[in-house]
């Protein structure tokens, strides 16, 4: 046996134990170990049933992610599932905690699975951009029926062990240890002489959807509705149906063919390269080993807005209580009770248990008052984006939060340097910008100040992941890293409208190419008059947002902004009248409009944010390209298939980019386009953005 795994008799049952911490995945020695166990099971005649169990906090969760990329190793998988299928003797798989693609492909082939009732079983393949390649799309269906395997594996989310006992993904749910319950099923099997189940022979599920093919096809378009753009469902849905119109073999064949394309494709890399740098993105430079994240046990949120009233679901949605202060009851009166709709709302729809409200809320304690800081290790302002707001607050919290507190302000743009300036203890001052909804994005940017202490900043990091966040430590300037780049598209978007194009152009390039929502579909969604305001406070002009402004069209909640919104519609409808007011106010400047091309807006729309990511990088603001991809992955909607701004400027080539920036620069008389040195230099050098994560 190799080490990972070992082989435990109990009179005639034998334990295959996999112990390859942290997760137990299946490494080539894992799958090896299995393999041998199960041969030398199967040899011994006094072993009359076989167990798989694991040590530690898990089943088997998944591929071992270090062997990506590298030639296989033997034995493979399928040939692993091979022997354990093909056993004489009663093979049961012992789940606890996660049994996960590779995992349940491999529990999939024994003849008899159990849980703990805590288990989660699933396949989450798609979200790599590939499909299960072990037989998964094939003795799935067979155990749970065609419908609930598409919706598993096109969804890619697990399910509950009581979920699995119900749909017969499992025979029963065990208690204790899951060795234990394993080698009791295996007796009571043995007992009662159980035929071993090869779910491979076992059509009897499938039955149903072979003799009305509409039955599979509606489960497969409802399980693909909201897979826009992304290829692994739709081949994954494909691998699923083979179950119905192929021979097992046959269709294992189809799903290797389906797989290898996909594992090959443009997409997956994309995917699994967002994988790999969302894990990057928690190691933190400049934070020396074996720092220690501060204890937070009680945490403050200041202002119950739509910010600070998001950020406190979040909070309560991970079980943690949460004090959320404001200045006036009626104030905190409003935004409990939004809390409180927002909830019900999830509820009505099924997205969270209908006791689920009640016991969020209950979390969430509203007062009024700075004073009710005093017991919070970590607090986090959500004010007005206004300075003077901001240093109001932060200049009086050092008569009232505790000693060693975490104090962050939940800022967009503003400098944390400035804020933390305000009090005596600015080493405990940093960023934690989250995004809206900030119930709902995972994004959250963590911005170090000059002064924020290593352990305040691992604070930061922590209590991020334990809210279900996805933090990226960035520094500080003005937008940090997502607004400051999204501000070099919107500029372009903006002077494609005095060029010759118009919103509904722009915006078709832009969700054309995955994203979700354009820039100007986008702005009246927030509001035309916050930036309108801004701009009057900074005596900047813009002539066609002023004017529509002017019009009092502010967007989605006056009906009217770049477009119209009919009958209280949130879908946005080209409007005539925005085609004439920006015709006309061109021709009053005197400019004369030209036809734009798609090609030349997606350009104008993306390279500028390259670019300005590169800024970024030469300023250190981010630590990796792969930071800002994170940040833009799950903060800005950029299609995750696409793998990131800098991600994609490698798969397009820097060496275009720049050249392309250098011409618009010219074409449009704009100095700010042309190619940073960095650019300019990995270009001439023929080398990627992802050359600097490993130089």
């Amino acid at each position: 046996m190799s080490e990972v795994v070992k082989v435990e008799r109990r009179d005639a049952v034998a334990i295959v134990i996999v112990n390859s911490p942290p997760v137990n995945a299946l490494s080539a020695a894992v799958r090896k170990g299995i393999a041998d166990g199960v041969k030398s099971a199967q040899a011994d005649d006094s072993v009359k049933a076989i167990v798989i169990a694991c040590a530690g906090r898990t089943f088997i969760a998944g591929a071992d992610i270090t062997e990506f990329g590298k030639p296989p190793q033997s034995p493979s998988l399928h040939e692993v599932i091979e022997v354990i299928e093909n056993s004489s003797k009663p093979v049961v798989a012992a789940i606890h905690g996660t049994a996960l693609g590779g995992g349940l492909e491999l529990a999939l082939g024994c003849h008899f699975r159990v849980a703990t009732k805590d288990a989660k079983l699933g396949l989450p393949e798609v979200k790599l951009g590939l499909l299960p390649g072990a037989g998964g799309t094939q003795r799935l269906p067979r155990a749970v029926g065609p419908e609930m395997a598409v919706a598993m594996i096109v969804g890619g989310n697990p399910i509950s062990a009581a979920e699995a006992l119900k749909n017969g993904l499992i025979e029963e749910i065990i208690d204790g240890e899951p060795a234990v319950g394993g080698e009791a099923f295996a007796r009571k099997a043995l007992a009662e002489k159980r035929p071993l189940r090869k779910l491979r022979d076992d059509d009897s599920k499938l039955a149903a959807a072979k003799a009305d093919k509409s039955i599979f096809t509606n489960a497969a378009a409802a399980a693909n509705k909201r897979n826009r753009g992304l290829e692994a469902p739709l081949a994954a849905a494909e691998a699923v149906s083979h179950s119905l119109d192929q021979s097992f073999d046959q269709a294992l064949k189809s799903e290797r063919e389906l797989f290898l394309k996909l594992m090959n494709g443009d997409q997956s890399k994309a995917q699994r390269y967002a994988f790999f740098s969302e894990r990057e993105a928690a190691k933190v430079s400049g934070v020396p080993d074996g720092t220690k994240p501060r204890d937070v046990k009680q945490v403050a949120i200041i202002g119950a807005g739509t910010m600070g009233g998001g950020i406190a679901m979040s909070f309560a949605n991970a079980g943690i209580p949460v004090t959320l202060i404001e200045t006036g009851d009626e104030q905190l009166k409003r935004g409990l009770g939004i809390m409180q709709k927002n909830y019900e709302a999830t509820a009505a729809r099924g997205g969270i248990p209908a006791d689920a409200p009640a016991k969020r809320m209950g979390l969430i304690k509203g007062v009024v008052g700075l004073e009710n800081v005093k017991d919070a290790d970590l607090i986090i302002e959500a004010v007005f984006e206004t300075m003077a707001i901001k240093k109001e607050v932060f200049g009086k919290l050092d008569q009232f939060a505790k000693p060693g507190a975490v104090l962050a302000t939940n800022t967009s743009y503003l400098n944390i340097n400035e804020i933390a300036a305000m009090t005596k203890r600015p080493q405990d001052v940093l960023g934690m910008h989250f995004f809206s909804p900030a119930n709902v994005m995972k994004l959250c940017e963590i911005v170090r100040g000059e002064k924020t202490a290593p352990d305040a900043l691992m604070t930061a990091v922590a209590i991020a992941k334990r809210i279900a966040k996805v933090p990226v430590v960035v520094g500080v300037c003005d937008g940090f890293v997502g607004n400051r780049m999204l501000a070099a598209r919107g500029k372009q978007a903006e002077k494609f409208l005095f060029e010759g194009a118009l919103p509904q152009q722009v915006d078709a390039v832009v969700t054309k190419f995955g994203i979700p929502m354009g820039p100007f579909a986008m702005g009246d969604l927030a509001g035309l008059d916050i930036g309108w305001r801004s701009r009057q406070d900074r005596g900047i002009k813009s002539e066609i947002a002023d004017a529509i402004c002017e019009a009092g069209r502010f967007g989605q909640k006056t009906g009217k902004g770049y477009y119209k919104y009919e009958g209280g519609s949130r879908s946005p409808l080209p409007d005539p009248e925005i085609d004439k007011l920006i015709e006309e106010t061109t021709a009053k400047l005197g400019l004369k409009r030209r036809q734009i091309s798609d090609d030349e807006i997606l350009e104008r729309m993306m390279y500028p944010m390259i670019n300005e990511g590169a800024r970024i990088l030469e300023e250190k603001i981010a630590a990796r390209p792969s930071d800002i991809d994170v940040v833009w992955l799950y903060g800005y909607g950029w299609p995750i298939y696409r793998g990131g701004p800098m991600f994609y400027a490698d798969s397009v080539g820097l060496k275009h980019i720049a050249d392309r920036l250098s011409f618009y620069a010219k074409q449009t008389n704009d100095p700010s386009l042309e190619p940073t040195p960095l650019l300019k230099r990995l270009a001439d050098e023929g080398k990627t953005f992802a050359s600097l994560a490993k130089g």
